[in-house]
């Protein structure tokens, strides 16, 4: 039996993040992954979808070549070579990870893991390749298991590998599809039905809810489902998937809407309806762990409720996303070493979906603001009225901000067009450093950028935007 002062069950982005950081901080560490080091995110989730996605987007500007003075003939594409392309990509980063664990000294255990009631923290026993059990002792034990795609049996939603698909075989097809139904409007719904819509793919997105995008500012959510619609995604909110089911050379649909049902197909259907934890088989409910709908409770230091033992990243609940996994992994293990980091504050994590046009935001809503009583006032900037919005070729989007009316705190922004990913960062390093609407206002921006836009949205909030 080895010991450690760290053992991290779970090699995701948030697992060998906080692995990293606890070597960093003289902490004898060690980590535990079932299947390949960087987890579902960089194998089979954000990482090789934005490759995808990349694909997609200089196909669709080959296409209008003649937009920019080229000419582009014939532009076409080969599935297997786009695909090729985002797994090598996947591969490369996977290496990666496996480098940096080497460098900073950590011991890598491939196999599976589960708890058994220990001293200090639970005695971590991992099942290994061979089916040998091997057991390890820490000081503290830090659960980053992430999560898998939700499914709906009951109503079909769930994946069969063939026609119906979650994310995976949605990233590897077996074969083309020449039609899709998307049953879910999140991120990964969104980015799935953008990348294969451009590719020239029939595409409907099926959405439970009243709008796409749920958790964007409506306003944002408005403007992305006029452009999807422009590119030819059919989109069906306020719609309920009842059932399901392949049939021989598709799949058949029925879904309700407003007391009526009909039937829908296709050639192939993605399910993106949520995702669930990775809790089961670890050994969690032995040890008195105490979840909510699956997840594990956590407080402001990561701890769950039991002695030495912590969750991070999506096992530990919503936002789902890689980056607040990581922040989560630091917080955890400088806590853990005796460093006071600040509790995380979950309204200041941005969230991005990589469509076209893509969409980001962070903070609250317009909504959301007015329901928590605030007094609010808003700022709006089009892309229409950037100049290299307009060099690019990419004139379409908005730039919204939200500030207390009394205090002048950017309570959030909210962005869609192009490369607002990218810029959205701007806005969260003025919330985490609290910079007023006065602040902001007083900063010079770079001309001609994207940011500009940032900047008269702000602007726009007190009345004095220079460009509409």
């Amino acid at each position: 039996m080895s010991s450690y002062d760290v053992i991290v069950i779970g090699a995701g982005p948030g697992g060998y993040v906080a692995a990293i950081r606890a070597s960093q901080l003289g902490l004898k560490t060690a980590i535990v992954e079932r299947d390949q080091l960087g987890g579902i995110c960089l194998n089979w989730g954000c990482i090789p979808t934005k490759a995808l996605l990349r694909t997609a987007e200089v196909y669709r500007t080959m296409q209008h070549a003649q937009d920019y003075g080229l000419a582009a003939d014939n532009v076409r594409f080969d599935p297997k070579a786009v695909v090729d392309r985002s797994r090598k990509v996947a591969g490369r980063l996977s290496g990666g990870v496996g480098f940096l664990m080497k460098k900073h000294k950590i011991d890598v255990f491939a196999g599976e893991a589960r708890l058994e009631k220990g001293s200090a923290a639970p005695s971590v026993v991992v099942k290994g390749k061979d089916g040998k059990d091997m057991a390890h002792n820490a000081k503290h034990v830090i659960l980053a298991t992430g999560a898998r795609a939700r499914t709906i049996p009951a109503a079909g939603l769930a994946p069969d590998g063939k026609r119906i698909w979650a994310y995976r075989e949605a990233m590897t097809p077996p074969e083309w599809p020449q039609s899709l139904l998307v049953f879910g409007s999140g991120a990964i719904g969104i980015e799935f039905a953008s990348f294969y819509a451009t590719l020239g793919v029939k595409v409907t997105v099926v959405e439970m809810l009243e709008r796409i995008l749920p958790v964007e500012d409506e306003e944002i959510s408005a403007f992305a489902r006029k452009r999807f619609e422009k590119d030819g995604i059919a989109i069906r909110v306020g719609t309920t998937a009842k059932s399901l089911k392949a049939t021989t050379d598709g799949v058949e649909a029925v879904v309700e809407s407003g007391g009526k049902s009909e039937t829908l197909a296709a050639s192939h259907a993605i399910v993106a309806v949520g995702i669930s934890p990775n809790t089961k088989g670890l050994g969690l409910e032995a040890l008195g762990v105490k979840l909510d709908r699956g997840h594990v409770l956590i407080d402001g230091a990561c701890r769950t409720n039991v002695a030495g033992l912590y969750a991070i990243g999506d096992v530990a609940g919503a936002p789902w996303l890689a980056h607040k996994a990581m922040h989560e992994g630091v917080v955890c293990v400088e806590g853990i070493a005796g460093k006071h980091p600040h509790a995380m504050l979950k309204e200041r994590i941005p969230g991005c979906t990589y469509s076209h046009p893509q969409v980001a935001s962070v903070g609250l809503t317009e909504a959301a603001a007015k329901a928590a009583g605030r007094e609010v006032r808003v700022g709006r900037f089009p892309f229409v009225g950037n100049g290299k919005a307009i060099a690019l070729g990419e004139d379409q989007g908005l730039v919204k901000t939200v500030f207390d009316a009394k205090t002048g705190e950017l309570l959030g922004a909210h962005m869609v067009g192009a490369e607002v990913t990218e810029l959205i960062q701007g806005y969260v390093i003025a919330m985490q450093a609290e910079a007023t609407e006065e602040t902001l206002a007083s900063t010079i921006f770079p001309h001609p950028t994207l940011s500009e836009m940032m900047h008269e949205a702000v602007l726009d909030a007190c009345g004095g935007a220079l460009h509409i």
